[in-house]
């Protein structure tokens, strides 16, 4: 088994990462849809960080929605951002694909306004996310304000 903590950290570090580079491109005020996507690659990855720290050895998919009800049998407070969750999961195809849109491509679509919308959306998610790491014993403090 893999060690929980362990790779609950890796996760976590990947998703904080990300998340720095989402509030890059917000004050940059710039590409837009590659924000929201990365948004919700951000979410992603702090909720993977969860369900590791949780104990699951394999953690597949890239539904926040459908994580995020995985960990509110866990822990009932995710339940309070099942709808971030969903509107994040918005961005996973639509954001990169010109075909996932019903016309435009993708760097045409999104807005500021979508932007940011979905970093208030991850921060409530990783608002939430790092409590319940650092209650599991993940620590996520002094090493993450090193990044």
């Amino acid at each position: 088994m893999k060690e929980a903590k362990k790779e609950s950290l890796r996760w976590y570090l990947q998703a904080k990462d990300d998340f720095k580079f989402v509030e890059w491109v917000l004050k940059e005020g710039m590409f837009f849809d590659k924000g929201c996507f990365l948004s919700q690659q951000a979410g992603e990855k702090v909720i993977k960080a969860c369900l590791y720290a949780s104990g699951k050895r394999r953690v597949f998919g890239h539904s926040l929605f459908e994580m995020m009800d995985e960990l509110s049998k866990i822990e009932e407070d995710f339940k309070k951002i099942s709808e971030p969750a969903k509107r994040l999961d918005r961005f996973y195809i639509t954001t990169r694909y010109p075909n996932g849109l019903p016309g435009g491509s993708p760097f045409q679509l999104y807005s500021l306004s979508d932007l940011e919308t979905a970093f208030t959306d991850l921060a409530m998610i990783f608002d939430l996310s790092e409590k319940f790491l650092k209650r599991r014993g993940i620590m996520i403090g002094e090493i993450t304000d090193k990044i």
